[in-house]
C-alpha cells in the first residue's frame, strides 16, 4: 500500500504551534497550492487550500522558520479526519500529516514580500539552518581504453544491406 503526498505552495497564515499535555509539539498550517491549469472562464489559475499537521521536530522547525506567504514543500501522507458533531451530523475532512518539510525560496526573497526565487536553499527539521554544500572531490581522470588488434575487421563503406 502506498499513501504519499508531495505538495508545494505558500502558507496562508502563520503556523499554529501547540503542545499536547504530554509535551509533544504539534503545528497546523494551511497551504495554497496553485493548480497547473487556468480557469477557462476567467483565465486565472485557481488554488487548492490544504491543511497540514506537523509533529515533534518538524512542528518546531515549521513554527520557527516559516511565516505567512512563505513557499514550502511538504512530504507526507493523507489522513482521514471524520467526526460526528453533537447533533449526530457526520463531518468529513482530509489533511496531510507531514513527514518532511523543505524551504523553496531564499531567506531574502521570503522577507522581501514573497517574490519567488529558488536559490537552492533547502532544509528540513534535521538541518534547521542554511549551510554551504560540502566540497566535492575532483573526478578521477579517465583511463584510456585499449581495443587490441582490429586488423581482422572489414570496413563497410556502403549504406546498402547489412551483411547478416
Amino acid at each position: 500500500m502506498l499513501n504519499r503526498v508531495i505538495l508545494m505552495g505558500r502558507l496562508c497564515a502563520d503556523p499554529e504551534f501547540r503542545q499536547t499535555q504530554s509535551g509533544i509539539a504539534s503545528c497546523r498550517i494551511r497551504i495554497a497550492v496553485t493548480r497547473a491549469f487556468a480557469n477557462k472562464q476567467t483565465g486565472e489559475r485557481e488554488a487548492d487550500f490544504i491543511n497540514v499537521t506537523c509533529w515533534r521536530q518538524t512542528a518546531e522547525f515549521v513554527s520557527r522558520y516559516f511565516r505567512k506567504g512563505s513557499m514550502i514543500a511538504v512530504e507526507g501522507s493523507l489522513r482521514n479526519n471524520d467526526w460526528t458533531d453533537q447533533n449526530g451530523v457526520k463531518h468529513y475532512s482530509m489533511d496531510v500529516q507531514a513527514d518532511n518539510v523543505h524551504f523553496c525560496e531564499s531567506k531574502n526573497s521570503s522577507q522581501s514580500g514573497g517574490n519567488y526565487q529558488n536559490d537552492g536553499y533547502q532544509a528540513n527539521y534535521q538541518q534547521p539552518a542554511y549551510s554551504q554544500p560540502a566540497p566535492q572531490a575532483a573526478p578521477a581522470p579517465q583511463q584510456s581504453v585499449q581495443l587490441g588488434d582490429l586488423d581482422s575487421f572489414e570496413e563497410i563503406l556502403s549504406d546498402g544491406e547489412v551483411p547478416f
